[in-house]
């Protein structure tokens, strides 16, 4: 069945609970996984309010210091579940183009991924993350909803 499943992770509760899933998935089905994260590019002019305060340098930073806590989040339970796990942090301006491209360069042969995660208005403005992998993969996606 599967061998390779991506998980996209955010930080958020129902990302850990995506996390949990795709591991117990992983490890049923004898595969791997990759974890990955998306932040977005620093912009001069943005809505993000971190973005307004931050200099590009102190974005970054602290960009980074997120990432690697989420990834190590995915590494750490990985670990515990006996999965083989490798973590990439990817910069990108669309996250569900960049899942879509992590997971296609890394060969991943599914994606288990939360239904929603931490975007607040935009989410409704711009629409789920989750829905536009679904529309536009053609890599296989296992949503983990929130209960």
């Amino acid at each position: 069945m599967y061998k390779h499943i991506l998980i996209p992770t955010d930080g958020s509760e129902l990302s850990a609970k995506a996390i949990g899933h795709g591991l117990g998935l992983a490890k049923a089905l004898g595969a791997k996984v990759t974890a990955v994260t998306v932040s977005a590019p620093f912009h001069t002019f943005a809505v993000d309010p971190s973005m307004v305060t931050d200099t590009p340098n102190e974005y970054k930073t602290r960009v980074a210091a997120l990432t690697a806590k989420y990834l190590d989040v995915a590494k750490d339970a990985a670990t515990k579940a006996g999965v083989p796990c490798d973590v990439v942090p990817v910069e990108h301006e669309h996250p569900y183009v960049a899942i879509i491209d992590t997971a296609r360069a890394r060969g991943c042969d599914a994606i288990v991924m939360a239904s929603h995660g931490r975007r607040g208005v935009s989410a409704i403005v711009l629409g789920s993350e989750t829905v536009k992998v679904l529309t536009h993969s053609t890599t296989p996606v296992v949503v983990v909803r929130g209960s």
